[in-house]
């Protein structure tokens, strides 16, 4: 199956399921990520702020902005820019994504969990996109553990790779 033919088919799946049991499911999975060890420790965490068809990151964002330091990424041409997460600093930026203003951040190695949204994750950690690789150019400059977020669903025997993909750590679903 070919990476586009695998993106058709998961937002076909996530179209079935629809928008209740997405939720549902979306509640599970970041309860089992509020439980990990390395998010209960980290205290610099780069998150995402989900679209409606992702794993729901807005509930981490309103529970964690005053106990953690989190980084959301912002579209800025054809890469992804670190920001700090501040709820009161939020405007709607590329793609319809909510996204923090204000100055880029810059200190990867200062970030100490990163969690990464995906089309589709694998056994071997690798991680399908949307496709237009803002990640692809993010993820070498991460040095810290990479979790993938995904619905069941979405965590596959294997998927298509490429030899430049960086690899997750570990899949939470």
């Amino acid at each position: 199956m070919t990476k586009k033919e695998l993106r058709k088919r998961i937002r076909e799946e996530k179209k079935r399921l629809g928008d209740d049991n997405l939720l549902q499911l979306s509640e599970c999975v970041v309860n089992r990520l509020e439980q990990h060890p390395d998010f209960v420790q980290a205290r610099i965490v780069l998150l995402y702020s989900s679209l409606p068809d992702e794993v729901d990151t807005l509930t981490l964002l309103a529970k964690y902005a005053g106990q953690k330091t989190i980084l959301l990424p912002v579209v800025v041409g054809d890469n992804l820019q670190l920001r700090v997460y501040q709820p009161e600093r939020m405007m709607e930026g590329a793609f319809g994504i909510m996204e923090p203003e204000g100055e880029a951040f810059n200190d990867y190695d200062a970030i100490q969990l990163a969690v990464i949204p995906g089309m589709a994750f694998d056994k071997q950690g690798h991680r399908l996109g949307r496709g237009r690789g803002f990640y692809d150019r993010l993820l070498p400059l991460i040095t810290c553990k990479k979790i993938g977020l995904c619905f069941p669903f979405q965590f596959l025997e294997t998927i298509p790779a490429e030899t430049h993909d960086v690899l997750m750590d570990e899949v939470v679903f």
